[in-house]
């Protein structure tokens, strides 16, 4: 039997997303930096599009600043009056020093060891051998490269030995700052023993180090007292002086900027308990419709410049982009601000449970808009910078029936800790035991999941020994 083959017509609805909306999507995740990029970057192609430069100051404002200067002579003159007098706008004399001369220049890790390489009495070989080394650090300064590798990568006749390897790597560690060439964080720290004064304590730091490093985190000085042959007050002593090491040598020299967040929403208070949310103007690109170009093309639209058609209409979207982009973070950061009142006035201990179909409901939206929406923006409260995720968090219910939010139960946590006695930390159990006193219904292991997602240290860490006079008093009285 064969099958027959038949055609027939059917209607159907179906939703597609044009190129230029699905683009628009894109752009609504973007962070304002990378937002700006892309309006900077079409405002560059785009004819019909240009910047909003502000004006400049009249020559009657100058004028009025200056004082006596007369604009209406020659302006070259004028110039050379007002640099002689304010000083720093124009280029430097011989025996005058300009502003951009007091800059302090960045020095990169590398550069800074090769200077200190240079003025070293080496020979060529040695020299060679040392820059290689200085070459394959790592930006924090520690060499993770096998010594054995090195050697190999060393072309030099003849072939260069791993005695020879060890030697350069001795003298790449005796440069400034300590702990630079370590291969590991144990290393690190016991090529900058030399820095402690007391030649017995820098003995017992440097036996300390030999042990793992684990005990020391762990805060186990009996134990460590034990296998160096010293006393737990010694011991703790030493370990105290090694924390003021620095774990991260060549970090003080990363050239790269701090990434700072720009908020993208200010959170103010106004007047009696109203909160006034707006945009930061700072992060709104300020791009506006080129009116003598679209008017000129308008006249001429007839020639058949199909280009500038398109041009006109991608600049025209452009600035509905940017306008609803914006209108949408306002939407959603107020709507947050009216569920989350009670934060701003108390802190993160009176976070309610948000989530995203609450304010897609309120605002209209679909939640996946809101989600884009939250990624990458940041809100400015009175309590700090914020992203916009940060304010959604998941419900958990409490012993008298109600819902209590993520962020509030980790803001108890921090608050448990911070009240804790030192020398008597409370393990997760205990917290866990503490909140369900409270009318938390939190397990140990959740508790352990907020704990480090506050980044705080263990139970063990936390320990702190009390005092060798503390304790000799104590046994004194036993």
């Amino acid at each position: 039997m064969t099958a027959a083959l038949h055609m027939r017509i059917e209607r159907r609805q179906t939703q597609t997303v044009t190129p230029r909306l699905q683009h628009a999507v894109r752009l609504l995740q973007l962070s304002s930096l990378d937002f700006a990029q892309e309006v900077q970057q079409a405002v560059d192609g785009n004819p019909f599009l240009e910047e909003e430069n502000e004006d400049l100051s009249t020559p009657s404002a100058e004028a009025e600043d200056h004082g006596d200067v007369d604009v209406s002579a020659d302006p070259w003159e004028a110039q050379a009056w007002t640099m002689s007098a304010g000083g720093g706008h124009g280029p430097a004399s011989d025996g005058d020093i300009s502003l951009i001369d007091l800059v302090p220049q960045s020095v990169s890790l590398r550069q800074h060891l090769h200077t200190q390489l240079n003025v070293m009495p080496l020979n060529e070989r040695d020299r060679v051998l040392a820059a290689m080394l200085v070459e394959s650090l790592d930006d924090d300064g520690y060499l993770r490269q096998p010594l054995d590798e090195l050697c190999a990568m060393a072309e030099l006749e003849p072939a260069t030995t791993i005695d020879e390897i060890r030697v350069a790597l001795a003298r790449v560690q005796a440069l400034d700052p300590l702990g630079i060439g370590a291969r590991d964080l144990a290393e690190c720290l016991q090529l900058q023993t030399v820095l402690i004064e007391d030649e017995r304590q820098r003995a017992l730091a440097r036996k300390v180090l030999a042990q793992p490093l684990q005990r020391m985190a762990m805060r186990e000085f009996h134990k460590l007292a034990a296998l160096v042959d010293s006393t737990p007050a010694e011991v703790e002593a030493a370990c105290d002086r090694i924390r003021q090491f620095d774990p991260r040598p060549g970090s003080r020299f990363d050239a790269s900027r701090t990434p700072y967040v720009t908020p993208d929403v200010i959170v103010r208070r106004g007047r009696g308990n109203n909160w006034i949310t707006t945009l930061n103007p700072e992060v709104v690109p300020r791009v506006r419709l080129n009116r003598l170009y679209a008017d000129l093309f308008q006249r001429h639209r007839d020639t058949g410049q199909t280009d500038l058609a398109a041009h006109l209409r991608e600049a025209r979207w452009t600035l509905r982009n940017v306008e609803q982009r914006f209108a949408t973070i306002l939407d959603v950061a107020n709507a947050i601000v009216r569920h989350q009142r009670h934060f701003f006035e108390y802190g993160p201990m009176a976070m309610k449970p948000l989530a995203l179909r609450d304010i897609a409901q309120e605002v209209g939206l679909h939640e996946s808009t809101v989600c884009r929406v939250t990624n990458n923006k940041y809100m400015a409260t009175p309590s700090g910078v914020f992203e916009l995720k940060y304010f959604f968090s998941r419900s958990l219910p409490t012993h008298s029936g109600g819902q209590a939010s993520t962020t509030a139960i980790r803001g108890v946590i921090r608050e448990l800790i911070e009240e804790e006695a030192p020398n008597e930390p409370l393990s997760d159990v205990q917290l866990a035991a503490m909140l369900k006193r409270q009318g938390f219904h939190v397990a140990r292991r959740t508790v352990t999941k907020y704990r480090q997602q506050l980044k705080l240290p263990a139970v063990e860490m936390r320990r702190q020994r009390p005092t060798p006079t503390v304790s000799a008093g104590l046994e004194a009285r036993v």
